[in-house]
C-alpha cells in the first residue's frame, strides 16, 4: 500500500493513495506517531471523503517525526570521492523537523552558504518500537519506504568536526511523495535511483551497494536509542555529488533538482532564494 500526508482545502489528513484518488484515514491528520505499522495494515479509511489526487498539496511524508537519523558515506564510490576511510561503524548525524518540506515544494537555498549540494537518499519509516532489535528481527520494525534529498551547504559542514551545521537547515530536505509499505517494496535493495540538477544526470545508483543495509542500521541505532513509529532513517548518498566534481558544481536559486527511486516515485523541487 501507500500512503501520504497531504493538505486539501486547509484541511490536513493522512490518505491512502487509490490509483489517481486519495482516500484519507479517518480521524488521522498525519502519517507518524499516529500511524504505526498496525495502523497501516489495516488503515480507518473513510470512503465518503474520497477525493482525487490532483487537489491535494503533499506535505513531507512523515510531517513531524520525533527523530530524523542520517547516514553519512553508506555508498563505496561516496567514500571513494570524498577520499575518506572506510568505517566499520555507520557514520550518523541527525536533522530536525523543521528542516523538511513536501515532495514538490521549493528548497530553501540560504544567503549564508555558497556550497549548496544535492544528496539523492532512499529514507526508511519506522513503523514499531525499536530498542537492541537483533539484526533477523529489523526489518520487521519498517513501516515501509520513501524519498530524500539529503540537501548539504558543504561551507557551513566544514565549519566544525560535527556535520550538523551543513546538514539541518530549515526547509531544505524533501521527503516523500509517498510511504510505500514493505508488501510492495519488501526490501529496497533492487531499487534504482537517479539524481537530476534540471536535465542533467548527476548521480544513479541501486540500494543493493549500500554498506550498511537497512536492517543493520536499524539494529544498529536501536542499540542507543528509541525508534519510534513515524521516526525516519536517511540511509545514505551515492557518489556523484556536487562537491567533489572537478570542478565542483553547486546548486543554486532559479533551478531544479529531482531525485527518482523506481518503485518509489519522484521528487522534484524549486531552488529559491531564501
Amino acid at each position: 500500500m501507500r500512503f501520504v500526508s497531504c493538505m486539501r482545502e486547509g484541511t490536513e489528513s493522512a490518505a491512502l493513495v487509490d490509483g489517481e484518488d486519495l482516500v484519507p484515514l479517518r480521524g488521522i491528520r498525519e502519517l507518524g506517531a499516529d500511524t504505526p505499522s498496525a495502523v497501516l495494515a489495516d488503515p480507518p479509511l473513510w470512503p465518503e471523503a474520497r477525493f482525487p489526487r490532483a487537489e491535494a498539496t503533499l506535505r513531507p511524508v512523515v510531517p513531524n517525526p520525533r527523530k530524523i537519523i542520517c547516514v553519512g558515506l553508506n555508498y563505496r564510490a561516496h567514500i571513494e570521492e570524498t577520499g575518506r576511510d572506510d568505517s566499520a561503524y555507520p557514520v550518523l548525524f541527525t536533522k530536525f523537523a523543521t528542516s523538511l518540506v513536501g515532495p514538490y515544494e521549493p528548497i530553501l537555498v540560504p544567503p549564508e552558504s555558497a556550497k549548496v549540494d544535492w544528496e539523492g537518499e532512499i529514507a526508511v519509516v519506522i513503523g514499531t518500537p525499536a530498542r537492541r532489535v537483533p539484526l533477523e528481527d529489523a526489518l520487521g520494525h519498517v513501516a515501509g519506504w520513501t524519498i530524500a534529498n539529503d540537501v548539504s551547504m558543504r561551507d557551513f559542514q566544514r565549519r566544525t568536526h560535527q556535520w550538523l551545521p551543513g546538514k539541518a537547515w530549515d526547509r531544505a530536505t524533501p521527503l516523500g511523495p509517498e510511504l510505500v509499505t514493505p508488501d510492495e517494496a519488501p526490501v529496497p535493495a533492487d531499487l534504482r535511483m537517479t539524481v537530476r540538477y534540471d536535465d542533467a544526470v548527476v548521480q544513479e545508483s541501486t540500494a543493493d551497494l549500500l554498506i550498511f543495509p537497512v536492517a543493520e542500521l536499524v539494529s544498529t541505532i536501536s542499540t542507543f536509542t528509541t525508534l519510534l513509529p513515524g521516526d525516519v532513517i536517511l540511509t545514505g548518498t551515492p557518489g556523484g555529488v556536487g562537491d567533489r566534481r572537478d570542478p565542483p558544481l553547486y546548486m543554486s536559486a532559479g533551478h531544479r533538482v529531482s531525485v527518482e527511486v523506481t518503485g518509489l516515485g519522484r521528487i522534484e523541487n524549486d531552488l529559491v532564494a531564501g
